[in-house]
Parts: C-alpha cells; sequence; structure tokens
C-alpha cells in the first residue's frame, strides 16, 4: 500500500491505494478536480457539499451514457445494459421460485 496526497479545488486529501491503483487514482482526482472547479468558477452553486453533488451527478451521468466501442453490446449504454441484466434477474427469479417449493 502506498500514501497519496492529492488536490480537489484546493483542498488537500490523504488516501491509501495499492501501489498499482496510484496512476488511475490521480487521473480520478484531476478528472474530479476540473469538474468541481468548473462548476465553482461557474458562481451558480455555493457550497462545497452542493458543489461535490453535481459533480458526482455528471460523473456518473457520464458513466452511464457510455457505450463500449465494438462487440455485442456497443449499441447499449452502460445504463441500458443494467436495465437488460435486471429484467433477467427478475425473468430468472420468477422462474426459479416456484422451483424453490419442491425442495
Amino acid at each position: 500500500m502506498t500514501h497519496l496526497d492529492v488536490t480537489i479545488m484546493g483542498q488537500s486529501y490523504r488516501m491509501v491505494c495499492k501501489e498499482e491503483e496510484e496512476k488511475a487514482l490521480r487521473e480520478a482526482a484531476k478528472f474530479l478536480d476540473g469538474k468541481m472547479t468548473a462548476i465553482r468558477d461557474a458562481g451558480k452553486i455555493k457550497g462545497n457539499d452542493r458543489i461535490a453533488v453535481l459533480a458526482a451527478l455528471g460523473v456518473a451521468a457520464e458513466f452511464l451514457s457510455v457505450k463500449s466501442p465494438q462487440g455485442p453490446l456497443s449499441e447499449l449504454t452502460i445504463l441500458e445494459v443494467k436495465e437488460k441484466i435486471d429484467a433477467m434477474h427478475a425473468v430468472l427469479d420468477s422462474a426459479l421460485t416456484p422451483q424453490e417449493n419442491l425442495f
């Protein structure tokens, strides 16, 4: 494990991570700092907690709208894949529930 210091919107944070995760964590902190700084600099939102929530929602929305560049699911966003998996679980649960009564 390694200690990592990052700065987000001028605030320092010390974290612990695996050495192989350090680069990704630094990039994530840099990305989040950019999002939060942009929201703060727009001047419409006050309070670091509100800025953090809006940045997190923006990042989550971006993540859920990402599509795979190739492959059988390339036409679907991550959110659509999740919805399909949830629907499959529901079908499996309804099919397997009567089977549980046999045991």
